[in-house]
């Protein structure tokens, strides 16, 4: 395997936590120099190591980028979430977010490897990082990885996708990340499992924002990779065959594309084009509410 660009524990040890994107899209609107700056902590009133975290989670999730000589400036999903839903008070926004980071094997390795190839559905966190660290020895060709590291990305996705109690003081240390509520992972004793969705619970336009660039480019794709396939809906939100099916249809009667399941082939085009961004905007445009659709 050639080189390849890999992160981890880009996050400082800290998940994405609520008010955080609040907080780190309106420090960049108003001021593009203030994730490089000394005093970006102060500004968004957390810790110096979380301010690395929020400038982290921000880039990683799509939300932000960085140009050399101008700083940091809001990607145009950035601009839509901080107009439309800048408190993160849609599921459809977690939806999106939680695509973005998970698709993101640039910058959050250890997401993208998990929810596109470990292949557990119940696990102990002692198991999770042994099988991380060979996973991540597969996929990125290092075989020198710090399993420090290894376990602290590992510790961070199920922080991320379960409801994690402290007893800290630290207010910030009382916030849960929103990811918890789109429910894709549950703890029962020492056990972490997976939790399949439905296309009710995801909706269809989060399912929509993974293949329309797809489709776009392809001009259609089997069911089978849109169920199988690396950052698709199957795997990143959870879906059996049976929902993505359910989905689809959906995304068919709503005219967006056409399923064909004639002489075994298991295929969608693209009805009309449409650009995983323009949807993110027709959603919150059209102020759509979670789980519906529009012609």
């Amino acid at each position: 395997m050639g080189k390849v660009a890999y992160r981890l524990k880009g996050h400082e040890s800290f998940v994405l936590r609520e008010g955080w994107v609040t907080k780190g899209l309106n420090a960049v609107r108003s001021d593009p120099t203030i994730m490089s700056s000394n005093y970006a902590a102060d500004a968004m009133g957390v810790g110096t190591n979380m301010a690395k975290s929020i400038r982290y989670w921000l880039k990683a999730s799509g939300l932000t980028k960085e140009i050399q000589r101008t700083g940091t400036i809001l990607t145009e999903l950035g601009e839509l979430i901080l107009k439309y839903d800048p408190y993160l008070e849609k599921l459809f926004t977690l939806w999106i977010l939680h695509a973005n980071i998970a698709k993101n094997f640039a910058l959050a390795t250890s997401w993208n490897v998990f929810f596109n190839y470990f292949d557990l559905n119940s696990w102990k966190r002692d198991e999770m990082a042994s099988l991380m660290e060979e996973y991540l020895i597969e996929h990125t060709g290092d075989t020198a990885l710090s399993p420090r590291s290894v376990k602290d990305d590992c510790n961070a996705i199920l922080s991320m996708y379960t409801y994690n109690e402290t007893d800290g003081n630290d207010p910030e240390e009382l916030k849960s990340c929103p990811f918890t509520s789109l429910g894709l992972m549950q703890k029962t004793n020492s056990y972490y499992e997976r939790v399949n969705k439905t296309t009710e619970q995801v909706g269809i336009y989060p399912i929509l924002y993974l293949i329309a660039d797809l489709l776009n480019e392809n001009n259609y794709l089997s069911i089978d990779q849109i169920l199988t396939g690396n950052n698709l809906p199957g795997k990143l939100y959870q879906l059996n065959r049976i929902q993505v099916n359910n989905a689809l249809d959906a995304l068919a009667e709503a005219g967006y594309l056409t399923v064909n399941r004639t002489a075994g082939l298991d295929v969608v085009y693209p009805s009309q084009r449409i650009s995983s961004i323009e949807i993110v905007s027709t959603f919150y445009v059209n102020q759509v509410s979670d789980g519906e659709y529009i012609l």
